[in-house]
């Protein structure tokens, strides 16, 4: 039976690197990487200790051989990630590292943690970026050979680990970017070239479809609103009852003055009879005539009162006010106003421009309104008035008031809601960019 032959001695050690560079590119995640890195490297280089720092920002000590798992807080755990922060600071390739040549604060206390002599193998990706280290140590130092063995494992090392991480950061490809060089000024010439491109000038606006010259509808005298006949958006025609205030009060004082009436009355009817054959009671008869003529004054200004505490639709139209529960029982002055009555043909739109988004407009400029409801659906309209000066909004922001009509025939449903597209003139894109910083900054500055 015929044998393999035997591995030559020289053989051994570069089959042990293949085997570590596979079991590398093999790992299918950091700690596993690190597991290999820090135990099984023993196959091919002798040490007592090992350590696996990772660069993740301020950095940390992964895995140490013979530990399945790192406990952070631990004294020797914080003593060697301090020791890494310094030699990943100071060395940015493979060096040999003792106590007397440790970085400042780390040769102290090294005899408490490691052994002699240590050796610091950083792991850089494809670029050059340090992506971690491992660290060995043992008793006596290391040779020439044992170093060529791991420069070129370390840099299977790099590589393995640099493919749990984006290929390149952002920040670095930006600054290879801008190198001196042609790709520079290629770079410069694209950016000047997007900041001059035009763009029109646009503000987002909260927006709402009102009524257009609505019939306002008043208290129409002091009282306590009793009760409502009609909903929210509901179609009313002429004289449908819409409110109605609470009569108690007026009834109590008209029936005081319907009492103050009927005894004045009598008054006038005795001094009448008294008249027929007393000269005195002829002056007694007139001043009772003209106190009977005060109280009915006051009788029928309280009987008209009664009549108008129920108020009517003047004119057609859909009721436009909140909710019922709001009014019902409120007390209201006279002239206040409890609603409107709107034609559903007739509204417009009302956009609220923030002072902080201001941008220049005029009468006849055209915006878009894209309705809530439907985001699919938008409605163009020509500007009519802008406000002289802007008002606080129910949202606390100041705002300019901006109506505007229609162009379209379809019109929106009164009270829709949504963002109107304002639209001014044609700018820079850099000024597009940097016309908020720029206002804040020149705010902030007082230029």
């Amino acid at each position: 039976m015929s044998q393999l032959p035997e591995t030559p001695p020289a053989v051994g050690p570069l089959l042990t690197l293949l085997q570590l560079e596979r079991r590398a590119r093999d790992a299918q995640s950091v700690e596993s990487l690190g597991f290999v890195m820090a135990n099984e490297t023993l196959g091919l280089v002798g040490y007592r200790q090992a350590a696996v720092w990772l660069e993740s920002g301020l950095g940390y000590v992964s895995t140490v051989s013979g530990l399945p798992q790192v406990d952070p807080n631990a004294p020797y755990l914080h003593w060697l990630t301090q020791l890494c922060r310094k030699l990943a600071h100071a060395h940015s390739g493979i060096t040999a590292v003792t106590a007397a040549t440790a970085p400042a604060g780390s040769g102290a206390d090294w005899a408490d943690w490691l052994p002699a002599h240590a050796l610091w193998l950083p792991l850089k990706d494809r670029s050059g970026h340090l992506e971690g280290a491992l660290l060995l140590a043992r008793e006596q130092p290391f040779d020439e050979h044992e170093l060529a063995v791991l420069t070129e494992l370390t840099h299977a090392y790099g590589h393995a680990l640099a493919a749990f991480h984006p290929a390149q950061p952002l920040a670095d490809r930006a600054k290879a970017l801008l190198r001196p060089g042609r790709n520079r000024r290629r770079v410069l010439l694209a950016l000047l070239a997007c900041c001059l491109i035009p763009m029109r000038l646009t503000v987002l606006a909260p927006a709402e479809v009102s009524p257009l010259d609505p019939f306002l509808v008043r208290a129409p005298l002091d009282g306590v609103i009793d009760k409502i006949y009609i909903r929210p958006n509901q179609p009313v025609a002429v004289s449908t009852p819409l409110f109605s205030l609470d009569t108690a009060a007026l009834q109590t004082r008209r029936a005081v003055a319907q009492r103050a009436y009927d005894t004045a009355q009598e008054e006038y009817r005795q001094s009448a009879q008294a008249a027929v054959t007393d000269d005195e009671s002829r002056l007694k008869m007139a001043q009772s005539r003209g106190e009977l003529e005060q109280k009915a004054l006051e009788l029928d200004y309280t009987s008209g009162q009664l009549e108008r505490v129920q108020v009517k639709a003047e004119r057609a139209g859909v009721a436009v006010f909140g909710d019922v529960n709001d009014w019902q029982g409120k007390a209201v002055t006279i002239g206040e106003k409890v609603l409107l009555l709107a034609d559903p043909g007739k509204v417009e739109l009302t956009a609220q421009m923030p002072v902080a988004e201001q941008i220049s407009l005029k009468p006849g400029d055209t915006l878009s309104f894209y309705p809530d409801a439907s985001p699919t659906q938008s409605f163009d309209a020509k500007i009519i008035s802008i406000s002289y000066a802007a008002a606080e909004t129910d949202g606390g922001v100041l705002a300019y008031r901006i109506r505007a009509s229609f162009v379209d025939k379809s019109l929106p449903r009164l009270g829709l809601r949504g963002t109107a597209r304002l639209t001014a003139g044609w700018v820079p894109f850099f000024y597009y960019a940097l016309r908020r910083p720029l206002t804040v900054t020149r705010q902030w500055l007082g230029i």
